[in-house]
Protein backbone atom coordinates (compact mmCIF):
# COMPACT_ATOMS: atom_id res chain seq x y z
CA UNK A 1 0.00 0.00 0.00
CA UNK A 2 1.34 3.44 -0.94
CA UNK A 3 1.27 6.29 1.54
CA UNK A 4 -0.83 9.30 0.65
CA UNK A 5 1.14 12.01 2.44
CA UNK A 6 4.40 10.64 3.87
CA UNK A 7 7.46 10.49 1.65
CA UNK A 8 10.89 9.07 2.42
CA UNK A 9 11.51 11.83 4.97
CA UNK A 10 8.21 13.07 6.32
CA UNK A 11 5.83 15.39 4.51
CA UNK A 12 7.19 18.24 2.39
CA UNK A 13 5.97 20.81 -0.12
CA UNK A 14 5.61 24.45 -1.05
CA UNK A 15 4.30 26.70 1.71
CA UNK A 16 0.58 27.39 1.28
CA UNK A 17 0.05 24.63 -1.27
CA UNK A 18 -1.59 21.38 -0.22
CA UNK A 19 -0.54 19.55 1.86
CA UNK A 20 1.67 22.26 3.37
CA UNK A 21 -1.25 24.47 4.39
CA UNK A 22 -1.97 25.65 7.91
CA UNK A 23 -5.25 23.71 7.87
CA UNK A 24 -3.63 20.43 6.91
CA UNK A 25 -0.79 20.78 9.44
CA UNK A 26 -3.36 21.49 12.15
CA UNK A 27 -5.14 18.25 11.22
CA UNK A 28 -1.80 16.42 10.97
CA UNK A 29 -0.90 17.45 14.52
CA UNK A 30 -4.29 16.30 15.76
CA UNK A 31 -4.01 12.98 13.90
CA UNK A 32 -0.53 12.30 15.27
CA UNK A 33 -1.83 13.17 18.72
CA UNK A 34 -4.76 10.77 18.34
CA UNK A 35 -2.37 7.94 17.44
CA UNK A 36 -0.32 8.77 20.54
CA UNK A 37 -3.40 9.02 22.74
CA UNK A 38 -4.50 5.54 21.71
CA UNK A 39 -1.23 4.32 23.15
CA UNK A 40 -2.03 6.08 26.43
CA UNK A 41 0.81 8.56 26.01
CA UNK A 42 0.87 12.30 25.52
CA UNK A 43 3.99 14.47 25.18
CA UNK A 44 5.58 15.79 21.98
CA UNK A 45 8.75 17.82 21.38
CA UNK A 46 8.44 20.36 18.53
CA UNK A 47 11.43 22.05 16.90
CA UNK A 48 11.94 23.96 13.66
CA UNK A 49 14.54 25.53 11.42
CA UNK A 50 14.66 29.26 10.67
CA UNK A 51 12.11 29.54 7.82
CA UNK A 52 9.54 32.27 8.35
CA UNK A 53 6.75 29.75 7.77
CA UNK A 54 7.92 27.83 10.83
CA UNK A 55 5.96 30.19 13.09
CA UNK A 56 2.73 29.31 11.30
CA UNK A 57 3.28 25.56 11.32
CA UNK A 58 4.49 25.53 14.93
CA UNK A 59 1.24 27.17 16.03
CA UNK A 60 -0.85 24.83 13.88
CA UNK A 61 0.85 21.71 15.24
CA UNK A 62 0.55 22.97 18.80
CA UNK A 63 -3.19 23.58 18.34
CA UNK A 64 -3.79 20.19 16.74
CA UNK A 65 -1.85 18.28 19.37
CA UNK A 66 -3.54 20.19 22.18
CA UNK A 67 -6.96 19.37 20.70
CA UNK A 68 -5.97 15.70 20.87
CA UNK A 69 -4.91 16.05 24.51
CA UNK A 70 -1.14 16.03 23.88
CA UNK A 71 1.30 18.31 25.73
CA UNK A 72 3.84 20.22 23.62
CA UNK A 73 7.47 21.03 24.47
CA UNK A 74 8.67 23.81 22.15
CA UNK A 75 12.39 24.24 21.43
CA UNK A 76 12.44 26.99 18.82
CA UNK A 77 15.15 26.65 16.13
CA UNK A 78 16.84 23.30 16.66
CA UNK A 79 18.72 20.87 14.37
CA UNK A 80 16.72 17.83 13.33
CA UNK A 81 19.07 15.45 15.20
CA UNK A 82 18.71 17.70 18.25
CA UNK A 83 14.99 16.96 18.31
CA UNK A 84 15.71 13.24 18.04
CA UNK A 85 18.01 13.56 21.06
CA UNK A 86 15.60 15.67 23.15
CA UNK A 87 12.66 13.38 22.34
CA UNK A 88 14.32 10.36 23.89
CA UNK A 89 16.04 12.15 26.80
CA UNK A 90 12.91 14.05 27.85
CA UNK A 91 10.81 10.88 27.72
CA UNK A 92 8.51 12.28 25.04
CA UNK A 93 6.50 9.93 22.86
CA UNK A 94 6.90 11.96 19.68
CA UNK A 95 9.40 14.37 18.16
CA UNK A 96 8.38 16.77 15.38
CA UNK A 97 10.67 18.89 13.22
CA UNK A 98 9.35 21.68 11.00
CA UNK A 99 11.90 21.84 8.20
CA UNK A 100 12.44 21.28 4.50
CA UNK A 101 16.12 20.54 5.09
CA UNK A 102 18.21 21.81 2.14
CA UNK A 103 15.24 23.20 0.16
CA UNK A 104 14.63 26.95 -0.39
CA UNK A 105 12.74 29.00 2.20
CA UNK A 106 9.42 28.83 0.32
CA UNK A 107 9.28 25.07 0.94
CA UNK A 108 8.70 23.48 4.31
CA UNK A 109 7.99 20.08 5.77
CA UNK A 110 7.16 18.03 8.83
CA UNK A 111 9.42 15.23 10.07
CA UNK A 112 8.60 12.86 12.91
CA UNK A 113 10.64 10.88 15.43
CA UNK A 114 9.52 8.05 17.69
CA UNK A 115 10.09 7.93 21.44
CA UNK A 116 13.53 6.36 20.94
CA UNK A 117 14.69 9.07 18.52
CA UNK A 118 14.28 7.11 15.29
CA UNK A 119 12.05 7.75 12.27
CA UNK A 120 8.49 6.50 12.60
CA UNK A 121 7.67 3.00 11.44
CA UNK A 122 5.51 2.46 8.37
CA UNK A 123 2.74 1.19 10.64
CA UNK A 124 2.62 4.43 12.65
CA UNK A 125 2.73 6.59 9.52
CA UNK A 126 -0.16 4.62 8.02
CA UNK A 127 -2.07 5.03 11.30
CA UNK A 128 -1.59 8.81 11.22
CA UNK A 129 -2.73 8.98 7.59
CA UNK A 130 -5.83 6.96 8.45
CA UNK A 131 -6.63 9.31 11.34
CA UNK A 132 -6.37 12.36 9.05
CA UNK A 133 -9.36 11.08 7.11
CA UNK A 134 -11.58 11.26 10.22
CA UNK A 135 -13.49 14.32 11.39
CA UNK A 136 -11.47 16.37 13.87
CA UNK A 137 -12.90 16.14 17.39
CA UNK A 138 -11.50 18.07 20.36
CA UNK A 139 -11.08 16.41 23.75
CA UNK A 140 -12.97 17.91 26.67
CA UNK A 141 -11.44 21.09 28.08
CA UNK A 142 -9.97 19.47 31.19
CA UNK A 143 -7.95 17.10 28.99
CA UNK A 144 -6.53 19.64 26.50
CA UNK A 145 -2.79 19.51 26.02
CA UNK A 146 -0.56 22.21 27.50
CA UNK A 147 2.48 23.86 25.91
CA UNK A 148 5.73 25.19 27.32
CA UNK A 149 9.09 26.27 25.97
CA UNK A 150 12.28 24.37 26.78
CA UNK A 151 14.57 27.27 27.60
CA UNK A 152 17.75 25.20 27.83
CA UNK A 153 17.15 23.07 24.71
CA UNK A 154 20.18 24.44 22.84
CA UNK A 155 22.47 23.98 25.84
CA UNK A 156 21.36 20.39 26.34
CA UNK A 157 22.11 19.52 22.73
CA UNK A 158 25.46 21.33 22.74
CA UNK A 159 26.64 19.29 25.71
CA UNK A 160 25.40 16.09 24.07
CA UNK A 161 27.37 16.81 20.86
CA UNK A 162 30.57 17.52 22.80
CA UNK A 163 30.09 14.26 24.67
CA UNK A 164 30.22 12.16 21.50
CA UNK A 165 34.02 12.50 21.36
CA UNK A 166 36.73 11.34 23.75
CA UNK A 167 36.61 13.44 26.92
CA UNK A 168 40.20 14.58 26.39
CA UNK A 169 39.73 15.76 22.80
CA UNK A 170 40.48 19.44 22.29
CA UNK A 171 40.41 21.44 19.08
CA UNK A 172 42.92 24.01 20.28
CA UNK A 173 45.14 25.17 17.43
CA UNK A 174 42.57 24.54 14.71
CA UNK A 175 41.05 27.42 12.76
CA UNK A 176 37.66 26.30 11.47
CA UNK A 177 35.12 28.07 9.28
CA UNK A 178 31.59 26.97 10.19
CA UNK A 179 28.76 27.53 7.70
CA UNK A 180 25.33 26.87 9.20
CA UNK A 181 23.32 27.83 6.08
CA UNK A 182 21.38 30.48 8.05
CA UNK A 183 19.60 27.43 9.42
CA UNK A 184 18.69 25.60 12.59
CA UNK A 185 22.26 25.25 13.90
CA UNK A 186 23.21 28.92 13.52
CA UNK A 187 23.41 29.39 17.30
CA UNK A 188 24.63 25.88 18.15
CA UNK A 189 27.35 24.58 15.80
CA UNK A 190 29.80 27.52 16.25
CA UNK A 191 29.41 27.18 20.02
CA UNK A 192 30.14 23.43 19.98
CA UNK A 193 33.43 23.80 18.13
CA UNK A 194 34.37 27.01 19.96
CA UNK A 195 33.84 25.48 23.41
CA UNK A 196 36.13 22.62 22.40
CA UNK A 197 38.95 25.08 21.78
CA UNK A 198 38.83 25.80 18.05
CA UNK A 199 39.13 29.28 16.59
CA UNK A 200 35.76 29.55 14.85
CA UNK A 201 34.87 31.83 11.94
CA UNK A 202 31.09 31.75 11.44
CA UNK A 203 29.30 32.32 8.16
CA UNK A 204 25.68 31.67 7.21
CA UNK A 205 24.75 32.42 10.81
CA UNK A 206 22.37 35.38 10.44
CA UNK A 207 18.95 33.94 9.59
CA UNK A 208 16.18 36.33 8.58
CA UNK A 209 13.48 33.80 7.76
CA UNK A 210 14.04 33.71 4.01
CA UNK A 211 17.81 33.38 3.50
CA UNK A 212 18.09 29.75 4.65
CA UNK A 213 20.32 27.74 2.24
CA UNK A 214 20.71 30.81 0.00
CA UNK A 215 24.22 30.54 -1.50
CA UNK A 216 25.49 29.01 1.74
CA UNK A 217 25.54 25.63 3.43
CA UNK A 218 26.23 22.11 2.23
CA UNK A 219 24.31 22.60 -1.03
CA UNK A 220 26.45 25.63 -1.97
CA UNK A 221 30.03 25.05 -0.71
CA UNK A 222 31.53 27.74 -2.97
CA UNK A 223 31.09 30.41 -0.31
CA UNK A 224 32.76 28.23 2.32
CA UNK A 225 35.68 27.48 -0.02
CA UNK A 226 36.36 31.19 -0.50
CA UNK A 227 36.30 31.96 3.22
CA UNK A 228 38.54 29.00 4.10
CA UNK A 229 41.17 30.19 1.64
CA UNK A 230 40.76 33.85 2.63
CA UNK A 231 41.37 33.14 6.33
CA UNK A 232 43.90 30.36 5.73
CA UNK A 233 41.76 28.07 7.85
CA UNK A 234 42.60 24.45 8.53
CA UNK A 235 39.20 23.37 7.23
CA UNK A 236 35.59 24.35 6.77
CA UNK A 237 32.37 22.73 7.94
CA UNK A 238 29.11 23.15 5.98
CA UNK A 239 25.73 22.08 7.32
CA UNK A 240 22.33 22.27 5.63
CA UNK A 241 19.19 24.02 6.83
CA UNK A 242 18.33 21.50 9.53
CA UNK A 243 21.93 20.39 10.22
CA UNK A 244 21.53 16.69 9.50
CA UNK A 245 23.92 16.88 6.54
CA UNK A 246 27.64 17.64 6.46
CA UNK A 247 30.19 18.57 3.83
CA UNK A 248 33.69 19.81 4.59
CA UNK A 249 36.34 21.83 2.79
CA UNK A 250 40.05 21.18 3.32
CA UNK A 251 42.77 23.81 3.69
CA UNK A 252 43.33 23.84 -0.08
CA UNK A 253 39.71 24.75 -0.74
CA UNK A 254 38.75 21.29 -2.00
CA UNK A 255 35.30 19.95 -1.10
CA UNK A 256 35.23 16.72 0.93
CA UNK A 257 31.88 15.04 0.32
CA UNK A 258 29.87 12.48 2.27
CA UNK A 259 31.61 9.48 0.69
CA UNK A 260 35.06 10.75 1.64
CA UNK A 261 33.92 11.68 5.15
CA UNK A 262 32.43 8.20 5.62
CA UNK A 263 35.71 6.66 4.50
CA UNK A 264 37.71 8.77 6.98
CA UNK A 265 35.43 7.80 9.87
CA UNK A 266 35.52 4.13 8.85
CA UNK A 267 39.33 4.08 8.77
CA UNK A 268 39.47 5.64 12.23
CA UNK A 269 37.01 3.07 13.61
CA UNK A 270 39.02 0.25 12.08
CA UNK A 271 42.18 1.54 13.79
CA UNK A 272 40.39 1.92 17.13
CA UNK A 273 38.79 -1.52 17.00
CA UNK A 274 41.93 -3.27 15.86
CA UNK A 275 40.01 -5.43 13.40
CA UNK A 276 37.87 -5.16 10.29
CA UNK A 277 34.80 -7.02 11.53
CA UNK A 278 32.34 -4.35 10.46
CA UNK A 279 31.20 -2.53 7.36
CA UNK A 280 29.68 0.60 5.89
CA UNK A 281 26.30 1.18 4.28
CA UNK A 282 26.23 3.50 1.28
CA UNK A 283 23.55 4.18 -1.31
CA UNK A 284 23.01 3.82 -5.02
CA UNK A 285 24.72 7.24 -5.34
CA UNK A 286 27.87 6.26 -3.41
CA UNK A 287 31.01 6.66 -5.47
CA UNK A 288 32.51 3.43 -6.75
CA UNK A 289 35.87 4.65 -5.45
CA UNK A 290 34.72 4.39 -1.84
CA UNK A 291 33.43 0.86 -2.35
CA UNK A 292 36.76 -0.14 -3.89
CA UNK A 293 38.79 1.48 -1.09
CA UNK A 294 36.73 -0.10 1.70
CA UNK A 295 36.99 -3.57 0.20
CA UNK A 296 40.76 -3.10 -0.16
CA UNK A 297 40.85 -2.42 3.59
CA UNK A 298 38.89 -5.60 4.25
CA UNK A 299 35.70 -3.80 5.28
CA UNK A 300 32.21 -4.79 4.22
CA UNK A 301 30.07 -2.53 2.04
CA UNK A 302 26.47 -2.66 0.88
CA UNK A 303 24.30 -0.21 -1.06
CA UNK A 304 20.83 0.89 0.04
CA UNK A 305 18.24 2.92 -1.80
CA UNK A 306 18.75 6.68 -1.47
CA UNK A 307 17.33 8.01 1.80
CA UNK A 308 18.39 7.69 5.42
CA UNK A 309 15.42 5.40 6.15
CA UNK A 310 16.88 2.79 3.78
CA UNK A 311 20.44 3.28 5.03
CA UNK A 312 19.15 2.70 8.54
CA UNK A 313 17.38 -0.50 7.48
CA UNK A 314 20.61 -1.91 6.04
CA UNK A 315 22.58 -0.90 9.13
CA UNK A 316 20.19 -2.85 11.36
CA UNK A 317 20.09 -5.78 8.94
CA UNK A 318 23.89 -6.07 8.94
CA UNK A 319 24.31 -5.03 12.60
CA UNK A 320 26.67 -2.23 11.59
CA UNK A 321 26.85 1.32 12.96
CA UNK A 322 28.18 3.51 10.14
CA UNK A 323 26.44 4.56 6.95
CA UNK A 324 25.42 7.51 4.87
CA UNK A 325 25.02 9.29 1.58
CA UNK A 326 27.26 11.23 -0.79
CA UNK A 327 25.21 14.32 0.02
CA UNK A 328 26.61 14.25 3.54
CA UNK A 329 23.83 12.61 5.52
CA UNK A 330 26.02 10.48 7.81
CA UNK A 331 24.68 8.12 10.47
CA UNK A 332 26.91 7.07 13.37
CA UNK A 333 24.71 4.69 15.34
CA UNK A 334 27.39 4.24 18.00
CA UNK A 335 26.82 7.91 18.87
CA UNK A 336 23.30 8.87 17.82
CA UNK A 337 20.03 7.54 16.39
CA UNK A 338 19.85 9.55 13.16
CA UNK A 339 21.96 11.56 10.73
CA UNK A 340 23.74 14.39 12.56
CA UNK A 341 26.01 16.90 10.81
CA UNK A 342 27.67 18.22 13.98
CA UNK A 343 28.31 14.77 15.45
CA UNK A 344 29.71 13.52 12.11
CA UNK A 345 32.01 16.56 11.90
CA UNK A 346 33.33 15.81 15.38
CA UNK A 347 34.15 12.22 14.34
CA UNK A 348 36.18 13.58 11.41
CA UNK A 349 37.91 16.14 13.65
CA UNK A 350 38.73 13.31 16.04
CA UNK A 351 40.38 11.44 13.15
CA UNK A 352 42.43 14.54 12.32
CA UNK A 353 43.60 14.99 15.92
CA UNK A 354 44.28 11.28 16.38
CA UNK A 355 46.28 10.86 13.15
CA UNK A 356 48.07 14.20 13.07
CA UNK A 357 47.16 14.41 9.39
CA UNK A 358 45.27 17.13 7.54
CA UNK A 359 41.79 16.61 6.16
CA UNK A 360 43.31 16.66 2.68
CA UNK A 361 45.70 13.84 3.54
CA UNK A 362 42.98 11.73 5.13
CA UNK A 363 40.58 12.03 2.20
CA UNK A 364 43.30 10.95 -0.25
CA UNK A 365 43.11 7.47 1.23
CA UNK A 366 40.40 6.80 -1.36
CA UNK A 367 40.33 7.85 -4.99
CA UNK A 368 36.96 8.85 -6.34
CA UNK A 369 35.83 7.81 -9.80
CA UNK A 370 34.72 10.74 -11.97
CA UNK A 371 31.02 11.09 -11.22
CA UNK A 372 28.63 13.64 -12.67
CA UNK A 373 24.98 14.21 -11.94
CA UNK A 374 22.41 16.46 -13.58
CA UNK A 375 19.10 17.20 -11.87
CA UNK A 376 16.31 17.49 -14.39
CA UNK A 377 13.31 19.42 -13.05
CA UNK A 378 10.00 17.81 -14.01
CA UNK A 379 6.35 18.87 -13.92
CA UNK A 380 5.30 16.13 -11.51
CA UNK A 381 6.83 13.06 -9.89
CA UNK A 382 7.08 10.19 -12.33
CA UNK A 383 8.92 6.90 -12.78
CA UNK A 384 11.80 7.74 -15.15
CA UNK A 385 11.63 4.22 -16.60
CA UNK A 386 8.02 4.68 -17.69
CA UNK A 387 9.30 5.99 -21.03
CA UNK A 388 10.69 3.58 -23.64
CA UNK A 389 12.83 6.40 -25.04
CA UNK A 390 14.55 6.86 -21.67
CA UNK A 391 14.96 3.11 -21.17
CA UNK A 392 16.64 2.81 -24.57
CA UNK A 393 18.88 5.81 -23.84
CA UNK A 394 20.04 4.25 -20.57
CA UNK A 395 20.83 0.97 -22.32
CA UNK A 396 22.84 2.82 -24.98
CA UNK A 397 24.85 4.70 -22.34
CA UNK A 398 25.59 1.49 -20.44
CA UNK A 399 26.79 -0.17 -23.63
CA UNK A 400 29.18 2.70 -24.38
CA UNK A 401 30.52 2.65 -20.81
CA UNK A 402 30.94 -1.14 -20.99
CA UNK A 403 32.43 -2.39 -17.70
CA UNK A 404 34.15 0.92 -16.91
CA UNK A 405 31.25 2.72 -15.28
CA UNK A 406 27.61 2.72 -14.26
CA UNK A 407 24.40 4.66 -14.91
CA UNK A 408 21.89 5.66 -12.25
CA UNK A 409 18.54 7.23 -13.00
CA UNK A 410 16.14 7.93 -10.14
CA UNK A 411 13.34 10.24 -9.11
CA UNK A 412 14.02 12.42 -6.08
CA UNK A 413 11.99 11.47 -3.02
CA UNK A 414 11.69 15.09 -1.83
CA UNK A 415 11.63 17.32 -4.95
CA UNK A 416 10.14 17.21 -8.48
CA UNK A 417 13.45 16.11 -9.97
CA UNK A 418 14.90 13.20 -11.89
CA UNK A 419 18.53 12.67 -10.97
CA UNK A 420 20.72 11.53 -13.87
CA UNK A 421 24.06 10.22 -12.63
CA UNK A 422 26.91 8.51 -14.47
CA UNK A 423 30.34 7.55 -13.14
CA UNK A 424 33.29 5.78 -14.68
CA UNK A 425 37.03 5.75 -15.17
CA UNK A 426 36.93 7.99 -18.29
CA UNK A 427 35.77 11.46 -17.23
CA UNK A 428 35.29 12.79 -20.75
CA UNK A 429 33.08 9.85 -21.63
CA UNK A 430 31.15 10.27 -18.38
CA UNK A 431 30.52 13.97 -19.09
CA UNK A 432 29.38 13.33 -22.62
CA UNK A 433 27.03 10.51 -21.63
CA UNK A 434 25.42 12.28 -18.66
CA UNK A 435 24.66 15.37 -20.76
CA UNK A 436 23.21 13.25 -23.55
CA UNK A 437 21.01 11.23 -21.19
CA UNK A 438 19.85 14.31 -19.26
CA UNK A 439 18.75 15.99 -22.50
CA UNK A 440 16.60 13.00 -23.40
CA UNK A 441 15.06 12.89 -19.90
CA UNK A 442 14.27 16.60 -20.12
CA UNK A 443 12.68 16.22 -23.55
CA UNK A 444 10.42 13.47 -22.23
CA UNK A 445 9.54 14.67 -18.71
CA UNK A 446 10.77 18.26 -18.33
Amino acid sequence: MKKKYFGTDGIRGKVGEYPMTAEFVLKLGWAAGRVLAKQGQGKAVIGKDTRISGYMYESALEAGLSAAGIDCLLTGPMPTPGIAYLTRTMNAQLGIVISASHNPYYDNGIKFFSADGTKLSDEVEFAIEAEIEHKMVTVESSKLGKARRIKDAAGRYIEYCKGTTASFMELTGLRIVVDTAHGAAYHIAPQVFGEMGAEVISIGSEPDGININEKVGSTYPETLKQVVLQHRADLGIALDGDADRLLMVDHQGEVVDGDELLFIIAMTQKKQRGNSDFGVVGTLMTNLGMETALKKEGLGFVRADVGDRYVMEELHRNEWTLGGESSGHIICLDQTTTGDGIVAALQVLSAIKDSGKTLNELKNGMQKYPQHMINVRIKEKVDPFSSNSVVDAVADAEQRLADKGRVLLRASGTEPLIRVMIEGSDEQLVLAEVKKLAEIVEQVFG
